[in-house]
């Protein structure tokens, strides 16, 4: 998928690896990790990110485009396979949230995933990234835990599910 998809001020197109950069600066952000809560290790460590996003760019099975807000690079989202389901994930640089960029951006992305149901996840606390997905019709579907090393303990998460029927 090398097109750029045209919505208002928010398009998505393919990853670049100029676009790494600043995703790495996007993750650096102290409260961005806290409220993503699922984040690596040690988020200063700009050779395991860069190692980590060569594994993403080379792997075909995940859909992975860059997100683009008045034209700046605001993030990216990625459908790939975890714990055997399809699942969707996307990460907004901070300077870029409230602006509906995620919930524009995820719409434009859910035509170009071609199976359902998909899953996504969300601290349950992360009430912005709930609200996301809710608006492009997942649902709660479950809930689950697992330990964030953004936070240094054990966090509760929502698992959400988009049904075949919906978009």
């Amino acid at each position: 998928m090398g097109f750029l998809v045209n919505e208002g001020e928010v398009q998505l197109r393919v990853v670049k690896k100029s676009d790494l950069p600043t995703f790495f600066e996007q993750q650096l952000d102290t409260s961005a990790n806290y409220m993503a809560a699922f984040t690596s290790k040690d988020p200063t460590d700009k050779v395991s990110f860069l190692t980590h996003w060569k594994n993403i760019l080379a792997n075909r099975d995940i859909l992975k485009m860059t997100i683009l807000y008045n034209g700046c690079v605001a993030g990216n989202i990625l459908q790939f396979e975890q714990f055997g389901n399809p699942e969707v994930s996307y990460w907004i640089g901070k300077e870029h949230w409230g602006k509906g960029v995620a919930t524009e951006a995820l719409l434009l992305f859910l035509p170009e995933i071609k199976v359902r149901p998909l899953y996504a996840r969300a601290a349950k606390d992360h009430i912005a990234s709930i609200r996301v997905l809710e608006k492009c019709g997942f649902e709660r579907f479950d809930e689950d835990k697992g330990y964030s090393h953004a936070r240094g303990r054990e966090v509760g998460e929502f698992i959400l599910k988009l049904d075949p029927l919906k978009r």
